[in-house]
């Protein structure tokens, strides 16, 4: 079966520049990745997870857990439908405006052999840093099939 995840995209306008909030994976196999290693934060979905609602409380859940970010329930978001990455992975994604205060407080954490085939296990966070970006720096950073939802956030903006 086919994984899915859902994901926000937070987004702010800095001096009429569209930055957007990416978040890096933690533990010692992206420890020296930059380039295509970042991501939206996302986590899976319950399986049973089928509708819309219920994808949208997975993101919201996974944004919290990643980042530490409380996020008001007033604000709008944006769904802009969804991906899917080369692992065959589905996420969905909603995007909405927001900041952050720089810290970064990940209470979701896997635990990992290290080093492989070793018979110990380490505990890492799933993010170990997070930030806002340039569009083009985004673009960079971003898992290749992620690069979608920033455009579909740009088209939305634009025609808003």
């Amino acid at each position: 079966m086919k994984k899915t995840s859902a994901g926000l995209l937070m987004y702010k306008i800095k001096d009429n520049n569209l930055l957007v909030f990416l978040v890096h994976p933690g533990g010692p196999f992206w420890k020296n990745k930059d380039e295509h290693a970042w991501s939206i934060p996302k986590g899976e979905a319950d399986n049973n997870a089928k509708n819309e609602k219920e994808l949208f409380e997975a993101a919201r859940r996974e944004f919290k857990e990643e980042t530490g970010i409380e996020i008001n329930k007033d604000i709008e978001f944006i769904y802009l439908q969804n991906i899917k990455q080369k692992s065959g992975k589905v996420v969905h994604c909603w995007a909405f405006e927001g900041d952050w205060s720089g810290l970064l407080m990940c209470q979701s954490f896997a635990e990992i052999e290290w080093p492989f085939k070793s018979g110990k296990f380490i505990k890492i966070p799933e993010v170990d840093k997070a930030g806002f970006f340039s569009i083009e720096q985004a673009k960079r950073k971003l898992n290749p099939a992620q690069i979608e939802l920033i455009d579909r956030l740009q088209e939305y903006l634009k025609n808003k």
